[in-house]
This record gives structure tokens, sequence and C-alpha cells, in this order.
């Protein structure tokens, strides 16, 4: 198996992953703002989802275009209130993660080592590639998981600042 098929699989678990956890997450936990500037857990989820769009769409773009340029994505801004996420409904946001993400797999499936390596143009990274953004698709779904995680069972005077 190659490292691009161990980051699909990976990619592919993610979905039942992150539902496994959030669903054991109390309630009352999912919207606990732990800290000025924090995100709440349900932010995280609602992120996640959120950015799927963007990811699909990147990834639409690798497999058509002969070298991609993006720009960073920047979240709307929102006019009131802290800069979070939109809060979603949790069980719509798990199911647009979840759907996105089959989507972006099955994309993914059909590209060839020439597609994989290709390389794209964005403005924060020296290097850019399908391999790479592929790569850190999966480390950011992992990065958020870990802070829900964290904002859910670390103790006050152990939570790390965001």
């Amino acid at each position: 198996m190659t490292v691009e098929m161990d980051i699909l699989d990976g990619l592919r678990r993610v979905p039942q992953v992150l539902s496994a956890m959030v669903l054991s997450i109390p309630e009352d936990r999912l919207d606990l703002r732990r800290g000025k500037g924090f995100w709440t857990i349900a932010e995280h989820i609602s992120h996640l989802a959120e950015v799927q769009v963007m990811g699909l769409d990147r990834f639409q773009r690798f497999m058509k275009e002969d070298h991609p340029v993006f720009v960073p994505y920047i979240p709307p801004a929102k006019t009131d209130g802290p800069s979070t996420p939109h809060r979603m409904n949790i069980t719509d946001a798990l199911e647009q993660f979840a759907d996105y993400r089959e989507k972006q797999v099955l994309l993914l499936e059909e590209a060839d080592s020439a597609i994989w390596q290709k390389s794209a143009t964005h403005p924060e990274y020296e290097c850019y590639t399908l391999f790479i953004f592929t790569r850190h698709v999966l480390m950011h779904d992992y990065w958020h998981m870990y802070r829900m995680e964290e904002l859910w069972l670390t103790r006050d005077d152990h939570l790390a600042v965001e």
C-alpha cells in the first residue's frame, strides 16, 4: 500500500472516529467556552463540517487544472461577537462532514501518481501538491478532534491556550 492509500484510508475513517467521539461528549459540554478566544467543541465540529466544501473544491481543481492557483481559506467574518465558526446543529454537521468526506475520497481514489504529485500555487506554502493538501486535510481533522477532546476532558489549570 502506498502512503497515498494510507492517507486515503485515514480520511475514509475520520467520520466514524469523529462521530463516535462527539456522541460520547455530554451535551452540556458542547457549547461550553473554556476561555477567552477559545472555540467551543460545537464550533470545532461546525468548522470541520463547513470546510469540507472548500476541500472538495480544491480536490476537484487538482483533478481538472494543470496548475491550480489557490487563495488562503478565510472563513466568513461575523459582524457581531467573537471570531468563531457558525454553530451548526451537531447531527447536521456530522452528516455534512461524512457526506463531503465520502465525495472527497471517491474523487481521490481516481487520482493517478502524476495527479498526486501535481503542483499548485498557494501563497501560504512554499510547496503545495495534491499529496501535501490531502495529508494536510487529515492532520487538520485530527488537530481539531484533539482540541475537542482537550476542551472536554482537560482540567482548567492544564488547558493549553489557543
